[in-house]
């Protein structure tokens, strides 16, 4: 009896039904591989004991079947081709993870499963309900056409989607710009909007059909890099040539920039007022573009201040009087530039005016040609030097790489480590334009440090402080001085100069 009962088509169905549902939607429901393997398994098992059975799923059933026979036969037809789509969907799907643009490919997917569930609808009924499919779709044109005026809007929407997705101007994570000045990120594309992501963190939603006809400005293609361009002006107070060859110094000094392509420099325009010149240079990718203004900004006033320039105004600007005058007497109080770029370092802010005469006195001048060594890696400087003017490269070898650490623009200074704990450099340094200096050598520091001790408590917590903020230049074992932890700076300082 129990086996007659397991020959029957109807209960071998229901227990390949159940048996199928068990491992596709629950065991594996955690594992999308897993489970699109259990649904195809569980897809053609269906089709073999349907076929072994006489039932053609893709074929209308002969109409001399019993009722019950037809009502079985046609719920079987309907789960086979439901579960075909789920197989299908579940390859798209697949398929989309593993090209790692799930997102990207949303209007594709969201495409491609309308169109699969519409072919399982009309499938199911001209083959389990025998309706002609032709007659259906004729008599249903007037619906359409109803149905097409009243998302007239949405259709515009989801074709507009079709063509952009097909003409790829742009990618999921690629910047954009439209032509009323919005800009962002974009997040998602799907069959309705493109969403994009601004520089306030805010979504914005743009419809499809909106953004097929405006002007789009790819800032990611053909690839991340982003140009910029930084107008500058300066007093024609000297020849524009060197003008111009000063701020190629602020472009080679600048850490932020990329160096390939070289970044350029041109005179713009000039006047009686100002040399308008016109800095144009790279950035990686376009987050990056805030950090080298900003950089670029420090480093054309140091440049300048170095250089002896004066920036213009706007041509429709005065310069303010009292800010002339207070420059022009602190120069006249303290004509030495000595005594100006000791003033300018913060290692030595906590000096007082006569102990920053002192070291003004005593700092010796030096001048490098472009490519001189000025220091080979791991050698013990005995002098603190001060960039007057030009730009130094500080690069590191390691094993066979030559890695830049960092470029020393004017006002910036390297050495500290050999005067203050006796360390050698962390890397080479090298005159990449003409370089003037100004040197602090130990017997010109040591009185200062024996006459205030605790100079050396204040000089240790500055050290320590750049140390931690240049962390991510050097690797974990250059954060120790000697074997010494950077908490013990002060304690190497008095030792060095014995107080």
């Amino acid at each position: 009896m129990s086996i007659a009962l397991l020959a029957d088509p109807i209960v071998q169905f229901c227990i390949l039904v159940v048996v199928g549902t068990v491992f596709s939607r629950v065991l594996l429901r955690h594992h999308r591989a897993g489970r699109l393997i259990g649904q195809i398994a569980f897809f053609f098992s269906l089709t073999a004991l349907l076929l072994y059975h006489g039932i053609v799923p893709y074929e209308p059933g002969p109409p001399q079947d019993t009722v019950a026979l037809r009502i079985f036969t046609g719920f079987a037809k309907m789960v086979w081709w439901i579960n075909a789509a789920w197989v299908l969907i579940a390859s798209v799907r697949l398929f989309l993870i593993f090209e790692r643009k799930p997102r990207e490919g949303r209007l594709l997917q969201d495409l491609v499963v309308g169109i699969i569930y519409l072919g399982a609808i009309l499938s199911i009924i001209g083959n389990v309900f025998s309706v002609p499919i032709g007659t259906l779709i004729a008599t249903s044109g007037v619906f359409a056409i109803i149905l097409g005026l009243a998302l007239q809007s949405t259709l515009s929407d989801v074709f507009s989607g079709i063509a952009l997705n097909l003409g790829r101007p742009y990618s999921v994570g690629d910047w954009v710009v439209l032509e009323n000045d919005v800009q962002g990120r974009v997040v998602e594309t799907n069959w309705r909007a493109t969403h994009l992501l601004n520089g306030s963190n805010d979504l914005v939603v743009i419809p499809n059909s909106t953004l097929a006809k405006t002007r789009i400005t790819n800032l990611s293609s053909p690839d991340e890099s982003h140009g910029v361009t930084i107008t500058v002006r300066v007093q024609p107070t000297t020849q524009p040539n060197v003008i111009a060859e000063v701020m190629r110094n602020v472009l080679i000094s600048c850490n932020t920039i990329q160096k390939t392509p070289e970044p350029s420099v041109t005179v713009e325009a000039m006047d009686g007022q100002a040399v308008e010149l016109q800095l144009s240079f790279r950035v990686r990718d376009l987050s990056q573009t805030a950090a080298a203004k900003n950089e670029i900004y420090d480093l054309i006033y140091r440049h300048s201040k170095a250089g002896g320039l004066k920036l213009a105004g706007r041509p429709d600007s005065i310069m303010a009087v009292p800010e002339v005058q207070t420059e022009a007497a602190e120069v006249a109080r303290h004509p030495g530039t000595p005594w100006r770029l000791l003033n300018n370092i913060p290692l030595f802010s906590s000096l007082t005016e006569d102990e920053k005469e002192h070291l003004a006195s005593h700092m010796q001048r030096r001048t490098y040609h472009k490519d001189t060594v000025i220091a080979e890696q791991g050698t013990r400087l005995n002098a603190l030097t001060i960039v007057r003017s030009g730009v130094v490269s500080v690069s590191r070898r390691e094993g066979q790489r030559q890695i830049e650490l960092t470029r020393l623009a004017p006002g910036d200074y390297f050495g500290e480590g050999g005067l203050l704990m006796g360390a050698g450099e962390v890397g080479t340094i090298k005159a990449l334009t003409f370089v003037v200096t100004y040197e602090i050598g130990e017997s010109c520091l040591a009185p200062l440090l024996r006459d205030r001790p605790s100079l050396a408590e204040e000089l240790g917590a500055i050290m320590s402080k750049r140390i931690e903020a240049e962390r991510h230049l050097f690797g974990a074992g250059d954060m120790l001085v000697n074997g010494a932890p950077v908490s013990s700076l002060s304690a190497r300082i008095k030792h060095l100069f014995q107080i």
